[in-house]
């Protein structure tokens, strides 16, 4: 159980300077995201490539991402922008930049936890990433980890399968688990092509949403 990770990231821890040290794993905050993007950086060149890959691909503008030790003896996330000299640091890049990156460096961990949980993981990210988003988490679980995600966000939703996807549902006062693949009028729609994010907007989740 010490071993699992239940991300409860705050934006506002993310962006400070810390002071140099040493984190092989994200913290449940992520106050730490600067020292674990040196620990890759160092340790696990091939992992921290492929996150600058990926934040180059869905943040405009951005080509590179370090964590820059300051002459005060403090560690300093730095957001190069291709179309500037000077990087920008962490506290005047966007939300968004600054939860992806963290989301990346959580997933890319190449020791994953043996359970993930993460809530409500669309905060502040452009819908139009989520696809990939929810690949990434499935990539996660196939190496190793069980990953938890709760949303309520359908363009989230509709990356995931049906074996992928449950919701609680409240019925005689009692709360219970439904699944979406044991549900007939779901399986068939998928069938046919449409995505469960949208199913879901259209009231097809039994007991989902308010009553």
């Amino acid at each position: 159980i010490e071993n699992w990770h239940i991300s409860d990231f705050h934006i506002s821890d993310a962006r400070p300077s810390v002071e140099a040290g040493y984190a092989e794993h994200l913290s449940t905050r992520g106050d730490n995201v600067a020292q674990v993007a040196q620990y890759l950086y160092r340790n696990h060149t091939e992992c921290f490539d492929r996150v600058l890959e990926a934040m180059s691909e869905r943040v405009p503008g951005v080509s590179g991402v370090e964590a820059k030790p300051t002459e005060d003896g403090r560690l300093v996330l730095r957001f190069q922008d291709q179309a500037f000299r000077d990087p920008f640091i962490a506290r005047f890049v966007s939300d968004g930049t600054i939860k992806m990156f963290a989301y990346l460096i959580l997933l890319y961990d190449p020791k994953p936890h043996p359970l993930l949980a993460v809530e409500e993981p669309e905060n502040q990210l452009y819908p139009d990433l989520l696809l990939e988003l929810v690949e990434e988490f499935r990539d996660y679980a196939r190496r190793g980890g069980q990953v938890f995600v709760s949303t309520h966000s359908p363009y989230f939703l509709n990356g995931a399968g049906l074996d992928e996807v449950f919701w609680l549902a409240k019925e005689r006062g009692f709360t219970e688990v439904r699944r979406a693949s044991t549900e007939d009028l779901l399986r068939n729609l998928v069938a046919e092509g449409d995505k469960l994010g949208t199913l879901w907007r259209q009231g097809l989740f039994p007991g989902a949403g308010p009553q």
